[in-house]
Parts: C-alpha cells; structure tokens; sequence
C-alpha cells in the first residue's frame, strides 16, 4: 500500500491512469474511496490522484497530532511527492479546507480547482448570519434516525443501497474524532473576501439544492467572491452530490475541465 511517510503521519495516496493531474479531497465522511465513482470515469483522461487526511483510514496520525491543521501542508508534501508541476483539485466539503488553502499559497501549480458543497476557510459575516438564522442544526435528528445527515433524507429514501455504502465507508474510522475536527475547521475560516477576489484560477462551485451541511446560499456567496467562479446548483441532492447524483457531477466537472 503507498504510503507518504511525513513526520507525524502516514498518509495513504493512490494513482490511476494517464494524463494531466486530477487530485481528490475527501469530506469528514470519506477517505479516498469516496471517489468510487470519479476515478473510473476521469483515469482514461488524468492521472487521477485520491488520498486519505491524515486519521482516517488507512492513513495515520500521531497521538496528539494536528490534524485539520495540517491537511493544506499534508496536500503540499504529496503534490511534492509526485512531482505534479500543475494540478486540478477536486474538493468536497472538507476537502475545500485542504485545496483552497493550497490553492492560495500555490496559484501557479492550480489549473483549476472544485469547490463541491463546501466554502473552505472562507470567512464572512453572511455565512454566521445563514447559520443564526437558520437555527438548531437538523443533523442531531437525523443521526437519531439512521440517516447520515451529509448523505441526507432524499438517498436514504430513494437509494438504500447508496446511502448504507456511504455509511460503511464513513465508519472506517471509527476512533477518529470528528467533532475535534469540525471545531479547527470552523477556527481555520479566516480566509478573507479579499484574498478571494485575487484568486485567478478557474474555480467550479457545486451546490445540492437540499443541502444540509454546507448551505447553498453559503456556496453562491462564495463563487460570488471569486473573480473566476462558476456556480452549478444540482437539484434533488443533498450534501454530497458527488456520491448521490455521480453522473451529474461527472458532466459537470468534465465540461468544467474540458473547457480550460
């Protein structure tokens, strides 16, 4: 199995095909199977490259480590790794943690970057405001309920099969300590409207009407703020469009990159 041996982490990567550089970033349900449905889709075309953040499965974090923290700096050391002059990232939810904060500290080497469900370390008085006005969050219910709130109520109804799949691989990590996690990712929004409007790169901005997690008011101001964005809204789908509506997202990303 490759592993990128770092200081404080194992971290596990694979590559698959031939062509220009496609890397994945997983969400806080994930790992890099995740992407089940991209990497057959993208190989004949890209060298498509999916990863594990450090303490998910089967990548390994030191007691005591920094996770979130690190996930940019952990992307940095595995671009350096395979020698990848220039990239396009794939980032859902979480992931847009990791690739917008790369993408910032490396605009030459990003081709193009995928912002799906997810506004990363963007910091904006808007989105508390989205959050306030919305209230309690619906996810402690759904948990209740047995439904994954980033899978959402639609796939739980409409395709079991998908939604219990979704599950299996959010539990590979079961020692994993997400609520940790979701605290440095609130801590790590300070990315200011203004260092977005100096963002060249091509940037694609994915949004499941009926998500949850991220609000899609939340998304639509983040390809607002960016000087090169392009908003695509998927209806019918919750948080994780790339895992429930696959063939759409697909389309969507291919055009996207296909028009570079």
């Amino acid at each position: 199995m490759p592993f990128l041996k770092l200081p404080d982490c194992d971290l596990y990567y694979e590559t698959t095909g031939a062509g220009p550089a496609l890397v994945f970033a997983h969400g806080l349900a994930g790992n890099h199977i995740s992407w089940w449905q991209q990497v057959p889709h993208f190989r004949d075309r890209y060298t498509c490259v999916s990863f594990a953040h450090r303490g998910f499965m089967p990548s390994r974090e030191a007691p005591d480590g920094p996770g979130a923290t690190a996930f940019a700096d952990d992307l940095e050391a595995l671009i350096d790794h395979l020698g990848l002059d220039d990239v396009r990232l794939v980032a859902q939810s979480m992931g847009g943690w990791t690739c917008l904060e790369y993408t910032l500290r490396h605009p030459d080497k990003v081709r193009a970057l995928v912002m799906a469900s997810t506004i990363g370390t963007m910091a904006h008085p808007d989105v508390n405001r989205m959050y306030a006005e919305r209230g309690a969050s619906p996810e402690p219910a759904l948990f209740e309920r047995g439904i994954h709130p980033a899978a959402g109520e639609r796939m739980a109804r409409e395709q079991p099969v998908m939604h219990y799949l979704y599950q299996q691989i959010s539990d590979l990590s079961p020692d994993l300590d997400r609520d940790k996690l979701r605290r440095q990712l609130v801590e790590l929004r300070t990315t200011p409207a203004e260092a977005l409007a100096e963002l060249r790169a091509p940037v694609l901005c994915i949004s499941g009407t009926e998500d949850i997690v991220i609000l899609p008011p939340a998304v639509e101001l983040l390809a607002s703020l960016l000087p090169n964005a392009r908003l695509e809204r998927v209806p019918e789908a919750g948080h994780s469009v790339y895992f429930e509506r696959a063939e759409t997202f697909n389309q969507l990303v291919d055009g996207f990159l296909s028009a570079l």
